[in-house]
């Protein structure tokens, strides 16, 4: 599982895969979102825009990411 660390409330579905280096960009994240190709917390989601907070899961290409802490900043 890779881990993507956020020192923010949430970070949003499409910033989080272009965070993770996922997909290139942010409208390929958007694409990739709206086809139903990716899951959160095991179920697909199609909205690029929902809030990702520490503890969610997300899959996507056959790689699972969680979101977590970056406790670094503090």
């Amino acid at each position: 599982m890779t881990k993507i660390y956020i020192h923010t409330p949430f970070i949003k579905l499409k910033d989080a895969l272009k965070f993770a280096g996922a997909v290139e960009s942010g409208a390929v994240a958007k694409i990739a979102v709206l086809e139903g190709k990716v899951k959160v917390n095991g179920e697909i989601c199609t909205v690029s825009g929902k809030k990702m907070v520490v503890g969610d899961i997300i899959e996507y290409d056959s790689v699972t990411y969680e979101v977590t802490h970056d406790f670094s900043t503090k």
